[in-house]
Formats: C-alpha cells, structure tokens, sequence
C-alpha cells in the first residue's frame, strides 16, 4: 500500500467514531444527520484540516459534470450497495451518474474498452466495482485521460478502496479453530486454490498455519459466488466422503448453498457441522449465518470522495492509495464450539 500523509474522510471518520457514509453526508449537511452526529465529524474535520470536495458545478467549464460508475453486474447486492452509497455522493457533488454493467459477459466487456474513447467525451471519470482487469485493460483506461477510482481491486494505478480480503479470511478461519474444529473445509472462489492462490485462500491457510494445521486437499473444493454454487460444492465434499466439522465459505451466498446441501443431505448446522462466511450479506441475520461483515456502502462513500477530490483537485493531484477498510467478526447461530 502507498503510504502518503494525505487526509481522508476515512480519517474524519476514524477520529469522530462514525461510519464513512455518515460523515460524508454530515460533511455536506445533507438531512438524516443527528446533531450530535454533526458536531463530532466538524471536531474531527477541524481537528484534521478536512474540507468536503466542493460542487462541480463550481468549476470551469469543459468537463461534462458526469461520472460513470462501473459493475460486472447491476443485480448483486454489493454492488447495489455500493452503487447507492457513491451516487449520493456523486449527487450531493454536483455530478450526475451513468450506471454502467456489464452483465457478467465477455462481448460487453470487450464493447465498453473498445468504446472508453467515445465514453471519454460524455464523463469525467469512471468508479470501477471489483472490476478483475487485465493488464492491456489497465492500460487503456490509464491512457483514456478519465480519472479514475475503484473498489475492491488491487494492484492499481488509481485510488482504491476495499478490505484486506486475507485478513477477512483469517478472521472467519481463526474462529473456527477458536471453537475446537481441526477438521476444516474451505469453498474457494477458485477451482485449484492450492496452485493458485486468492487472498481469502491465502488467510484461510494462514489461520492453520498458525495452529500447525495443514489444508487437507479432499477438504478443499471451488465454489462460485452464488447459492447454487455453493450448494454444488458442498454436495461434492460430502458425495466424495469428507466429512468437516466445520466450513469457510468464501462469501455468504456460497455459504448458503453450503447449508441448503447440509440440510438436504440431512446434515444439522451447527451440530453436525459449523459454517461461516464473508461479507454480511443483508440475509445472513435472517439465517443466522456467522461471518465477517465488510462495510460495503463506506467502500462505495469513500471510493466516490475520492474520485470526487481528484476531480476538483486535477491541478495538483494526490498520489494514488490503497485505502482497506476494517472487518468484523459476526458470531450467528451457524457455528458452535466441536463437541
């Protein structure tokens, strides 16, 4: 990560206590702000020296007053969350917002770097949402001249935003351990996690590590990021015969499919076996499933500050930083201490 002395308003939010979307519409006196609330984000931002971007609509002219913001796919509860979260930033900032998906398919990709010159004309700049690039993809929007910023990408010559996805892991992975389970299986986001190695992979193996575990490869099996994928790779853990104490599903909706298999096979959860997750998906209170919640809207919040500030500051831009965000443990009714 950059280390710059830059001030941030994740930095106000730090200081005053409060979330990034909180301080982001106190810093902009926007309604649903309690007094209180206000008072402590303008002690911090004074303590701190932190002034909110001003409007666009305040610059000179030449810019289009729009930002595109960018998602694999527009259905996604993350990305509904962050898209929420950065448009009320980019609305109170004087921008108007264009919503780009691309739906999950290559044709659609390929058509929006092919058209990112055409694009160039009509917005300032882009927010990208977990958006996997390939090195001839960072290039074009590099030399496109939009300014840029991201959430949840890593390796990047812009602003970003996100989470320390191995941390996460290692959270959900200790838990486990912490409960007396040695028996674990993981449901990686990547088919072969042990020759190639993901972030969450790499916290998941860390965790044993630490315990002098190894990762047992029968115990180990790839899973997509939705229900159905992670009820078809629970199915296979347990039709070729591992039998887990407990489960680290790489993000809440695999853990889901993990319990419908469970419970289908005729497996209890969490006494037969404990299943936990990442991100705090909005149904996992209502299923009681354990995870490490990830502050999805601050990440859209704060990625749209940003991009907002290198806007209104593109005479003497900042250098680009990694920005993680915190995570927290969330214990539910899916795990349980081994008995």
């Amino acid at each position: 990560m950059v280390r710059t002395h830059r001030v941030t308003i994740q930095d106000v939010a730090v200081l005053s206590g409060l979330s990034i979307c909180t301080v982001s519409r106190a810093l902009r006196n926007l309604p649903n702000v309690s007094e209180k609330a206000q008072r402590q984000v303008a002690e911090a931002a004074s303590k701190l020296g932190y002034k909110a971007s001003a409007a666009a609509s305040r610059l000179a002219g030449g810019t289009t007053g729009s930002v595109a913001i960018v998602a694999p796919t527009a259905t996604a509860w993350f990305f509904a969350q962050a898209v929420e979260a950065a448009e009320e930033v980019f609305g109170d900032s004087g921008y108007d917002t264009v919503l780009i998906s691309l739906r999950n398919k290559a044709t659609v990709r390929k058509q929006f770097f092919e058209d990112l010159e055409s694009l160039a004309q009509r917005v300032d700049g882009l927010l990208l949402l977990n958006i996997d690039l390939a090195p001839g993809e960072v290039e074009a929007l590099d030399a496109s001249g939009l300014a840029v910023a991201s959430v949840g990408m890593r390796n990047v010559p812009w602003d970003n935003v996100g989470i320390d996805d191995e941390h996460a892991a290692w959270q959900a992975t200790q838990h486990l351990l912490g409960l007396g389970h040695w028996d674990l299986a993981v449901l990686s986001s990547n088919e072969h996690p042990v020759v190639t190695e993901t972030p969450r992979f790499r916290g998941f193996r860390r965790a044993l590590d630490e315990h002098h575990l190894t990762v047992h490869p029968d115990f180990v099996v790839g899973a997509g990021p939705s229900i159905d994928d992670g009820r078809r790779a629970m199915t296979e853990l347990i039709t070729r015969g591992a039998r887990p104490t407990a489960v680290f599903a790489h993000c809440d909706e695999a853990a889901f499919g993990a319990l419908t298999a469970l419970r289908e096979h005729g497996l209890s959860v969490p006494k037969n076996v404990s299943v936990i997750g990442i991100d705090d998906h909005p149904m996992s209170w209502f299923l009681g499933l354990s995870t490490v919640a990830q502050p999805v809207a601050d990440q859209g919040a704060f990625a749209a500050n940003l991009l907002c500030d290198r806007l209104l500051n593109n005479e003497t831009p900042n250098q680009p930083s990694n920005h993680l965000l915190d995570t927290k443990l969330i214990e539910r009714k899916t795990t349980r201490h081994k008995r």
